[in-house]
């Protein structure tokens, strides 16, 4: 079942890269305590992904930030080798990669999809929403193969 708003995220484990190698974090702990932007894409290096949704909460950090948010979180079926390459070639440090490489917390929030078509598997959907404390605030899930209402812009009009 997918999460709703008013809801708390499971507790799963991500990964983080760090200056000293890939580092386990706790999605309970993590977004504990702050109010995150998270946005998630099917994969990193991917074309919509690299060309529209990282670059747009690279480029509206700022005035999320300005609207209260304490962190912007990008998060992947991908491992957190591939998260760290994705932001050094097209983000920023204003964005936390959060790998997801065996799509716990995708399933865990109920919003994997199948990309085995494309020689992919399992991966996460394509979405965004606003954890404040660990509770879902807002949620925005895209319709298969669609990017507008997971983009920094519609976000940043919800706030």
């Amino acid at each position: 079942m997918t999460i709703s708003v008013g809801e708390k995220l499971p507790d799963v484990t991500l990964v983080k890269a760090t200056e000293n190698g890939p580092e386990q974090v706790s999605s309970a702990e993590y977004f504990k305590g702050k109010k995150v932007a998270l946005f998630s894409v099917p994969g990193a290096f991917t074309p919509t992904c690299s060309a529209r949704h990282l670059p747009g909460y690279v480029e509206k950090a700022d005035e999320l930030k300005s609207k209260g948010v304490d962190e912007i979180v990008a998060t992947a079926v991908n491992d957190a080798f591939v998260m760290d390459a994705w932001k050094n070639a097209a983000g920023s440090d204003d964005i936390t990669m959060l790998a997801d490489g065996n799509a716990d917390f995708a399933e865990a929030v109920g919003l994997t999809m199948d990309g085995s078509g494309f020689g992919m598997g399992k991966r996460g959907q394509r979405y965004s929403m606003v954890v404040e404390d660990g509770v879902v605030t807002q949620l925005n899930v895209e319709a298969p193969g669609d990017f507008s209402v997971s983009s920094a812009e519609h976000m940043l009009g919800q706030m």
